[in-house]
């Protein structure tokens, strides 16, 4: 069992890359607007995505390719569908994770002064921004992935121990009973919230495709590495998410719900309203504690995202083109991240429009990447032993209809 955690590494990516702002933000909000209520709604949409996230790193471990090389054998046309979604969204993605870590830091940690440069203004949180962005571009280009395997683990733990902590602290001193009834969105705006919540969580499927690539780094850096054990490492990370969600879930409910407050829209905002009313319901010495928790929540997600779209954005340039780039990864991680902060400096004002965007986006192509998924890990391409069990289709079947059904009802919100 020593073993097995200590080979652990791609499944704590996938949970770094998932735990962000669908945990810190919907489900701490879910719990704020609806107690308990809305567990149901978690549970069931981890079950339905489970199976075409698991997909990843079954694929990749059983046959030494990424989930992009099995979509080339599906048709080239699947792998520039990929292609052009993940150009489309990427910059916008790595700017919303950003913005948010970035607010918690001005928050816990120093909050700069306005200033001008060249005639643009700056205020704190894009001066956190470029700064968190450089200090992640740094660790990646500087410790390559084993450096990131290995930070992942120290970041989820604390991440882990803090929610943790600071859900057994609101227990404790929480006088009211929590109910665990649960509940169904009346009004159109509890409908609008509802789909949102299930949208993010526990994170969009395309993380599968980032899942696969970092399983196969994993085998470079492993020599005991095996198809179980990667399944396992998966296994612990998404159950560490759904655990991790339920916590955020109770924090809410224990210190904001009926408190009376409006909450901000605003992901930043929120958040510091978080750690506000943790603050001062529980006392000073809860700051440092929810404030980890909720900082290393939106890091790990900052620098597994800012990891994950160069390099997958490499792989799908190399299989595209037919020939492999010694600079690719290099060339779109300085590509990303100077792209997150020229949408930060002068694109600010169409931020919500933007993630509005890459939210559509994200919601209405789910069906594409479960079918795909479903369709490489299923058929020809992928080892008969490995294939999916009986039960893995049943449920490949039903998430397949969920999440059709799911994007239906999304666009008849817009």
């Amino acid at each position: 069992m020593i073993n097995k955690l200590k080979n652990l590494g791609p499944g704590l990516l996938f949970a770094g890359a998932a735990i962000g702002v669908s945990h810190l933000v919907q489900s701490t909000r879910a719990g704020a607007d609806f107690s308990l209520g809305l567990i149901w709604a978690l549970i069931l949409v981890t079950l339905f995505k489970y199976p075409f996230f698991q997909y990843g790193p079954r694929y990749a471990a059983a046959t030494g390719e990424s989930l992009l090389d099995g979509y080339k054998k599906l048709g080239k046309g699947t792998l520039i569908a990929y292609y052009v979604l993940t150009l489309g969204t990427m910059f916008v993605v790595q700017m919303a994770v950003t913005i948010v870590t970035a607010g918690i830091a001005s928050s816990l940690f120093y909050e700069f002064k306005p200033f001008e440069i060249g005639g643009t203004s700056m205020n704190s949180v894009q001066i956190w921004s470029i700064i968190i962005l450089v200090i992640c571009l740094s660790l990646l280009l500087l410790g390559k992935y084993k450096l990131l395997d290995n930070l992942i683990k120290v970041i989820i733990i604390t991440l882990s121990i803090s929610t943790v902590a600071a859900v057994f602290m609101a227990l404790f001193n929480n006088t009211s009973a929590l109910s665990i009834a649960q509940v169904l969105p009346e009004n159109s705006l509890e409908v609008a919230f509802l789909i949102a919540f299930m949208g993010w969580m526990p994170g969009p499927l395309d993380i599968s495709v980032w899942h696969s690539l970092w399983t196969l780094e994993k085998k470079k850096n492993q020599s005991s590495f095996s198809i179980k054990g990667a399944l396992f490492d998966f296994n612990v990370g998404y159950i560490g998410t759904i655990i991790l969600g339920i916590g955020f879930v109770l924090l809410g409910a224990l210190a904001m719900f009926n408190s009376g407050e409006t909450f901000s829209g605003s992901a930043g905002v929120f958040a510091g309203q978080l750690i506000d009313m943790y603050t001062t319901s529980l006392g000073n010495w809860a700051y440092i504690i929810i404030g980890i928790a909720a900082f290393t929540t939106m890091f790990s997600t900052t620098l597994t995202t800012l990891d994950a779209s160069p390099r997958s954005m490499d792989r799908t340039s190399e299989l595209l083109m037919d020939k492999s780039f010694k600079y690719g990864y290099l060339f779109w991680i300085v590509m990303l991240a100077l792209g997150t902060i020229y949408i930060f400096l002068f694109l600010a004002s169409e931020m919500g429009l933007l993630i509005k965007i890459a939210t559509i986006l994200s919601f209405i192509t789910a069906p594409f990447f479960a079918i795909i998924n479903y369709a490489l890990i299923s058929g020809k391409h992928t080892p008969a032993a490995w294939r999916p069990s009986t039960i893995l289709h049943v449920l490949s079947w039903l998430g397949i209809l969920f999440l059709i059904g799911f994007s239906i009802w999304y666009l008849t919100t817009l």
